[in-house]
């Protein structure tokens, strides 16, 4: 019996939104030791940026996320001065 390859994984390009949101939650993993809770806060992330998310404040309260060596203020404030940049471009 055989098995087939798995599908070949397509990787976001360097310069797009979804990237640039999951770029954040990585940026942040001494605060969340937790992978998928970063993963959640990437997909918050990019759901904030197009339109259809929460306030920073919001997401970090109601993502249930693992939270190590800061408070959830001095996170959603670090999230929003990222999310600032990514709006620019």
């Amino acid at each position: 019996m055989t098995t087939l390859p798995p599908p070949a994984v397509k990787f976001f390009p360097e310069d797009s939104i979804e990237k640039q949101c999951y770029g954040i939650a990585e940026s942040l993993k001494d605060y969340l030791p937790i992978p998928n809770d970063r993963n959640r806060l990437g997909f918050n992330l990019y759901r904030l940026v197009k339109g259809e998310g929460d306030a920073p404040e919001i997401i970090v309260r109601n993502a249930k996320l693992k939270v190590e060596g800061i408070s959830l203020a001095d996170l959603a404030k670090k999230i929003e001065e990222e999310i600032a940049k990514i709006k620019k471009h």
